[in-house]
């Protein structure tokens, strides 16, 4: 958990420029930078909408009886903010439900960093991370509990299609994890 919190401070003060705003000034000293980017994105963000889809479970970690037990349509969706700050990087904090391989519903919600690439104009790539606090009822028996995962995208204007993979063991997790998200 303690590594989490670390992560989450590393990317929301990465290059968070010093607000006018007084919403941090009560925040200890090593904080202020994570608190001042997460006001940055709340405050200056666009709306966003998820809409997720699909889970590829890994067909080298499952049996063919598995994957026909699995539900790898995972519909879901959820509202987001997203900012690019002065080096051109996104952050994002968002909040969706979807199904998951149970077709439970599952919420999540956090934050996202992704260093961007531009290729063109238009379309852009991104690598990064995500921390979040989801719940399921197979872990934890519905208690929520944080995650962090590498997070990557293709954005076209002001359409985005991201992507995560659950690492896991033989027959647990190995999850490829499709989202879109549209610039509102």
């Amino acid at each position: 958990m303690r590594r989490i919190g670390i992560v989450l401070l590393f990317f929301l003060g990465q290059s968070a420029g010093a607000t006018t705003n007084d919403t941090c000034t009560n925040w200890p000293s090593w904080s202020k930078p994570a608190c001042q980017r997460l006001h940055q994105i709340w405050t200056e963000g666009d709306n966003e909408l998820y809409l997720s889809g699909y889970a590829w479970h890994n067909r080298y970690t499952y049996s063919r009886e598995k994957i026909k037990k699995y539900n790898e349509l995972a519909w879901g969706g959820g509202m987001g903010k997203g900012f690019y700050d002065e080096d051109g990087d996104w952050h994002g904090l968002y909040a969706f439900a979807f199904l998951d391989s149970h077709k439970n519903v599952e919420p999540i919600a956090g934050y996202a960093f992704l260093k961007i690439a531009n290729l063109s104009e238009h379309i852009k790539v991104g690598g990064g991370a995500s921390v979040f606090v989801t719940a399921r009822p197979d872990i934890f028996h519905n208690i929520p509990f944080p995650g962090i995962l590498p997070w990557f995208s293709l954005t076209y204007r002001r359409a985005t299609l991201s992507a995560t993979y659950v690492p896991g063991s033989q027959g647990a997790g190995n999850v490829l994890f499709l989202v879109a998200r549209w610039v509102l």
